[in-house]
């Protein structure tokens, strides 16, 4: 088991699973309430659920140790979180959740670009195959009645 623990995949794998899981939680309970207000609920869920996971393995203390750096862009990442949030939710409240989640996941295609422009990533031919294919199908899933 220990080798399926330690792989990106088997945790990428589950981290999909949890935000198919989010947008069919996220479509019910945005039902009748408005988005924002949904929104904040669920930030709420997730501070006490992380912080309940720091001090139960002992994390707590290292949010200390935190370089400038790192506390700078980590609060930029949760700007950008809370209006993906945001955005995510109006656009559920809206439309169907399959819908929503297709054109949500085109960030992996904006996370390909925004990397090979700002760090210097680059794609295999076989990578932009994929990008290709995932903006495609977004669009195919968007679309579709």
């Amino acid at each position: 088991m220990q080798i399926i623990t330690t792989s990106w995949q088997f945790w990428a794998f589950m981290s999909a699973l949890a935000a198919a899981l989010t947008a069919i939680f996220a479509k019910l309970g945005v039902k009748g309430i408005p988005p924002d207000v949904a929104t904040f609920v669920r930030t709420i869920v997730i501070l006490c659920f992380v912080a309940m996971m720091l001090i139960a393995s002992g994390q707590i203390g290292e949010v200390k140790t935190l370089s400038n750096r790192a506390v700078g862009f980590l609060v930029l990442s949760g700007l950008a979180t809370g209006c993906s949030w945001i955005c995510y939710f109006r656009a559920l409240d809206i439309g169907q959740a399959a819908q929503v989640a297709s054109i949500d996941k085109l960030s992996v295609v904006l996370v390909a670009v925004i990397a090979a422009l700002f760090l210097s990533e680059r794609l295999s031919f076989v990578g932009c195959l994929g990008v290709g294919l995932i903006t495609v199908g977004a669009i195919l899933m968007a679309s579709g009645k």
